[in-house]
């Protein structure tokens, strides 16, 4: 038996809409394991609510091999083949969730879930890794995003850019959290209007960044502690406004005696 041959949608019946009864949830997954196909065989795929709508997300029994947005009126049927076409295998829809997704949703922690891309090139995954340590609440620039990876061929923006906008697992790997150099959200894998309900669901106040954006500050240094961070880094907002002092490069920040934070690991220049 054809495991695709078996697809089947919540909704019509398996008369194929000719005003037979809804079949039940997870209909298809049952008549696959009354066939005896193994679950090793295909994915399965859900879809969650998320704050910037839909997300249809595809897993193995172990692992999470693929996320999509429904906004721009993406399809059950289109997740599945361009599921297919990625991966090369099949995705059944269920109503089960993979353990632990939906708080990550939630919280937009999502470092500790298994992901697998699929077949992307070393370069890809690279990338993808780097911006799947960006914490929650946070944003980076597309150059730390280049000195995470390590790889001197993706220092190029368009090159970073071209990567982030085929992420094959969107929002459990946070492309919404890189910017440009001047703080300008990059969202090269979502319209931008998702990229900011992402970005305003995790408490970044993305008017304020603008405003760091326009004045030239590219770092925040603490009076007190003598360090200095990215402006959304956890350590930066706690700085009170009066030992707030702005910096337009790391240069500058060294040369004022400041040390660079070690959680956010600023861009040295």
């Amino acid at each position: 038996m054809n495991v695709d041959d078996q697809q089947a949608h919540p909704g019509p019946g398996p008369g194929g809409g000719l005003g037979l009864p809804p079949a039940p949830a997870n209909f298809a997954l049952r008549v696959l394991q009354r066939a005896g196909i193994p679950r090793e065989r295909y994915d399965t795929y859900a879809r969650l609510d998320t704050a910037a709508g839909g997300l249809y997300v595809a897993t193995t029994a172990e692992t999470i091999t693929g996320a999509a947005l429904a906004a721009g009126g993406l399809t059950p049927e289109r997740f599945e083949e361009l599921h297919r076409r990625r991966t090369g295998r099949s995705a059944i829809p269920t109503t089960k969730r993979f353990p632990g997704l939906m708080t990550a949703l939630r919280t937009g922690r999502a470092r500790n879930l298994p992901l697998d891309p699929g077949p992307v090139d070393g370069a890809q995954a690279a990338v993808l890794r780097a911006v799947r340590a960006i914490p929650a609440g946070q944003l980076r620039p597309l150059s730390w995003v280049a000195r995470e990876t390590g790889l001197p061929t993706a220092r190029e923006p368009e090159t970073l850019v071209g990567l982030l906008a085929r992420n094959p697992l969107a929002v459990l790997v946070p492309c919404h959290r890189v910017t440009y150099e001047n703080g300008v959200p990059c969202d090269a894998a979502y319209l931008p209007a998702i990229g900011d309900a992402l970005r305003s669901a995790e408490g970044i106040d993305m008017a304020e960044v603008h405003r760091w954006s326009h004045s030239g500050t590219v770092f925040l240094g603490s009076a007190t502690t003598r360090i200095y961070c990215h402006p959304t880094c956890a350590h930066a907002r706690r700085i009170t406004s009066p030992h707030r002092v702005p910096f337009a490069d790391a240069r500058e920040a060294r040369r004022a005696g400041y040390r660079a934070c070690k959680s956010c690991r600023p861009l040295p220049a």
